[in-house]
């Protein structure tokens, strides 16, 4: 029999998530509510990008990194619109985007001046990028307008057709007065400036108040990783927010004994039991894409029962405590986060990381099991 361990992927989930995201906005909205990316990006933050597809059918764009990606969906079926959040690398892209009907986000003088070299290409959706406190993309505040000009320019020429603004927060997820500081910027650099606008990552698009800041005709939100069932804030779960998981890491025990009271289990015998206790194995190690940097009482579900990890994670195994469980055996189901067990923000705060980096790691080698209950397809 294959390997007793596997990543179930809810369709279903995503379109929850996707419709709590919306309700939230408009309980916000002060008119009409943004529009929303789904983001997809890091193939779709681990969960595959079909499976995106049919989960965000109700999506009203998709948002992602690589120029390969937005063929995909394309190809399958997408007819929404698609919007590149790195934008384009080379001269040789742009042609695809035209061909594909696909947008670019412009946040350097580089991107401008290949445009300009393409005179023959028409009708891009672009939006320019603004380096409101991020720190990464876009223009400077001073040199925004200058660039937005010569986007403007691009559009006379039919280069260009709508052009948007747009910039991304550092700190929604827990100082609101960065945010705010952040959005003034925008706000300032971009007034007067025609086109749509997009902001807001996932804490921001949850934040109340802060979606319905820019009211201008047509704003769009970014959400990311609430789409996919975890949270963007390290005090809120997911669960509060209303989120469910859309994937579940599960697997099964392939052994169970008891560790003698003195003894140490694993690599490095970093747990030693001080008393007799009972030990599951797990195929599940950080070869599937389970962070070895967890510890012992990181929580996992055996059985239906919470317990924890105990010692260090290996290639492809990992221990876990069976006192709490007495009734667990081999090929008892466990799971590691998701559906049925902590979730993944829990697994990643135990591990010092976040729930973004759990899921974009789990390895190909892992099966996939999706569950379908989405039609694909945007109007």
């Amino acid at each position: 029999m294959p390997r007793p361990i596997l990543a179930t992927l809810d369709t279903e989930a995503l379109s929850h998530n996707l419709h709590v995201v919306r309700q939230h906005l408009a309980q916000d909205a002060q008119g009409q509510a943004p529009f929303i990316w789904a983001v997809i990006k890091a193939h779709a933050y681990g969960h595959g990008l079909d499976v995106a597809l049919c989960g965000f059918a109700k999506a009203d764009g998709l948002a992602m990194l690589d120029l390969d990606e937005a063929i995909h969906c394309r190809e399958s079926g997408w007819k929404g619109p698609l919007l590149l959040l790195e934008g384009f690398f080379e001269p040789a892209d742009i042609s695809v985007l035209q061909q594909y009907g696909i947008a670019t986000t412009l946040h350097c003088a580089e991107q401008l001046s290949m445009l300009e070299a393409t005179p023959a290409v028409r009708g891009l959706n672009a939006f320019v990028k603004l380096n409101s406190g991020m720190h990464r993309l876009g223009f400077q505040p001073d040199e925004y307008r200058a660039a937005f000009d010569r986007a403007l320019a691009l559009k006379a020429s039919g280069v260009l057709a709508e052009i948007g603004k747009m910039t991304h927060f550092a700190r929604a997820d827990d100082d609101p007065d960065v945010t705010s500081e952040q959005l003034a910027r925008f706000q300032r650099a971009t007034q007067g400036l025609p086109g749509p606008v997009s902001v807001c990552n996932s804490a921001a698009t949850l934040t109340p108040g802060f979606a319905a800041h820019v009211t201008d005709h047509a704003q769009w939100v970014r959400p990311g990783i609430c789409l996919y069932g975890a949270s963007p804030f390290a005090d809120r779960s997911a669960e509060s927010l209303g989120l469910r998981p859309a994937m579940t890491l599960s697997a099964q025990l392939i052994s169970a004994h008891v560790l003698p009271a003195g003894e140490a289990i694993g690599y490095g015998q970093t747990f030693r039991a001080t008393r007799a206790t009972r030990v599951g194995i797990v195929a599940c190690g950080y070869a599937d894409g389970y962070p070895r940097h967890a510890v012992t009482g990181t929580p996992v579900t055996v059985a239906g029962v919470r317990t924890r990890l105990l010692g260090r994670v290996s290639m492809d195994m990992l221990a876990v405590d069976l006192d709490p469980v007495p009734q667990a055996h081999v090929g008892s189901p466990v799971v590691l986060w998701g559906q049925g067990g902590p979730s993944v923000d829990e697994v990643a705060q135990s591990c010092g990381t976040i729930g973004y980096e759990l899921l974009t790691a789990v390895m190909p080698r892992v099966p996939r099991q999706v569950s379908t209950r989405s039609t694909l397809g945007n109007s």
